[in-house]
């Protein structure tokens, strides 16, 4: 048996992250939402093999790639990968797991000696003007969305 994308452990650090969904409506209820694990698997499944959303295969369970990415998308604008990264980081350093010696800081991440603050030619004229940019996926590649 092929090991599964998300096993259980992680599922129980991640699921308290996930926004909480709100109550159906059960006069006009429509179609039952997919569960944030399936939905979570298939969003590993396609990041991981590379695949464009739309080959997202049915019978995985997941649901449709365009609700994969949708509900991406919507983690993503809660703060949910943030609050994730910030989690495990702090489990590994709890662990002793982390080890910050071996950590490489570049030249972009420091300010210049003499001439002021360094700007990064590549990022968008907002970024570099200090307005956040979030950079979020799409059926078709990236977009960015001023926040």
């Amino acid at each position: 048996m092929p090991q599964p994308l998300l096993d259980d452990a992680l599922w129980k650090r991640i699921e308290p992250l996930l926004p909480k969904r709100r109550a159906r409506n059960r006069q006009y209820a429509g179609r039952a939402p997919i569960p944030d694990r399936a939905v979570l698997t298939g969003i590993l499944f396609v990041l991981r093999s590379g695949i464009p959303w739309r080959m997202l295969p049915r019978e995985m369970g997941c649901g449709s790639g365009i609700t994969c990415w949708r509900r991406l998308v919507r983690w993503q604008r809660a703060g949910v990968w943030k609050r994730l990264h910030v989690a495990l980081l702090t489990e590994l350093r709890q662990r002793g797991r982390l080890d910050l010696a071996r950590a490489i800081v570049d030249s972009a991440s420091l300010r210049a000696m003499r001439g002021g603050k360094k700007l990064d030619r590549t990022l968008p004229i907002a970024a570099r003007r200090g307005r956040s940019i979030m950079f979020l996926p799409t059926p078709t590649g990236f977009r960015s969305s001023r926040r």
